[in-house]
C-alpha cells in the first residue's frame, strides 16, 4: 500500500475521528490544521502538518491533543497515530478532572 501525502493522511486521519464521534469545528486559513470535537465541550483535538508553539499552547488550552503529521504516512501508520491521539485526548480530559 502506497503512503499518503501529509495533507491526504491528515484528511483520512480526520475521517477515523469522526467514525470515533468527533466532528470538525475550526480550521486555520491555510487549511492544514483542523479542530475536532467530540460532543458540545469546548476540548478540542487538532490536526495538523506542524505542531503547536508554546504561544499557541498558553493560549488554547482547550487543545487536549495533537496528531501531527509531516510525511507521508501509510493508513496503518494513520490509525496509530489517530490511537495514539485518542489516548492522549483522554488523558487530557482525565487531567482536566
Amino acid at each position: 500500500m502506497r503512503p499518503l501525502p501529509p495533507l491526504e493522511a491528515l484528511a483520512h486521519a480526520s475521517r477515523l475521528l469522526e467514525a470515533q464521534g468527533f466532528h470538525e469545528t475550526a480550521r486555520n486559513d491555510r487549511g492544514d490544521s483542523r479542530y475536532l470535537a467530540r460532543g458540545e465541550g469546548p476540548e478540542r483535538l487538532r490536526l495538523s502538518n506542524h505542531a503547536r508553539t508554546p504561544k499557541q499552547r498558553r493560549v488554547h488550552p482547550e487543545v487536549m491533543a495533537s496528531l501531527v503529521i509531516r510525511a507521508p504516512k501509510t493508513e496503518a501508520q494513520v490509525a496509530a497515530l489517530v490511537a495514539a491521539a485518542l489516548r492522549d485526548y483522554a488523558g487530557g480530559l482525565a487531567r482536566r478532572g
